[in-house]
């Protein structure tokens, strides 16, 4: 109930209508990875995931935003059922931040990343973060698919207490090819090209 309410809110508010244009929807385990220019992101990409598949796809978000309070946790932990990391840990902490992602994956299920790792103010994508990639290499069996959300730093930019009335859009690729041999660096600039073809429709 309160997860169609979400869905509801967030479409009527800012639209989010969305486009496959790559690909179709799936119950196959994936990675939908996308540019991150809001806070309305998560809701509005989960929305746009079709019902019957979005209660097998997990966010993956900030511990610190999203588990900050009360309210906050309620809706990522509660509706969303996201995935909360704390962008601080990592090999310094002793901890493994990818091992809860990897294994909402490998139990069959589906996570929503912004490799970016932080909101951007452009309207492209900035340079993505090593987790994407590292997630790939221990999970080579999941589909790898590019998402671009249209609109939505200009909806709800850093800083507003409430989302401008501008109609957005969540833009769908094809699956991400591996490639043999590809390393990080060029794994990564591939993903995020993927996402920025998707900025303009075909």
């Amino acid at each position: 109930m309160i997860g169609a309410l979400i869905v509801g809110l967030a479409r009527f508010l800012v639209g989010g209508r969305p486009e496959w244009v790559g690909s179709l929807p799936s119950g196959l385990p994936r990675i939908y990875f996308a540019n991150h220019g809001s806070h309305l992101d998560t809701v509005l990409l989960w929305a746009a995931i079709p019902e019957h598949y979005r209660g097998r796809t997990h966010p993956v978000a900030a511990a610190d935003y999203w588990g900050r309070n009360r309210l906050t946790r309620a809706v990522s932990l509660g509706v969303l059922r996201s995935v909360l990391v704390d962008r601080r840990g990592g090999a310094a902490a002793g901890t493994d931040v990818l091992k809860p992602m990897e294994d909402v994956l490998n139990n069959g299920e589906s996570l929503i990343l912004f490799p970016e790792g932080t909101r951007g103010t452009e309207r492209l994508p900035g340079p993505f973060k090593s987790g994407l990639y590292r997630l790939a290499e221990r999970c080579p069996e999941v589909e790898l698919v590019p998402v671009y959300l249209q609109n939505l730093s200009r909806a709800f930019p850093r800083g507003a207490l409430l989302p401008v009335p501008i109609s957005c859009g969540v833009r769908f690729g094809a699956p991400l090819a591996r490639l043999p041999e590809e390393g990080r660096d060029a794994f990564l600039e591939r993903a995020r090209n993927a996402v920025i073809q998707l900025a303009e429709p075909a």
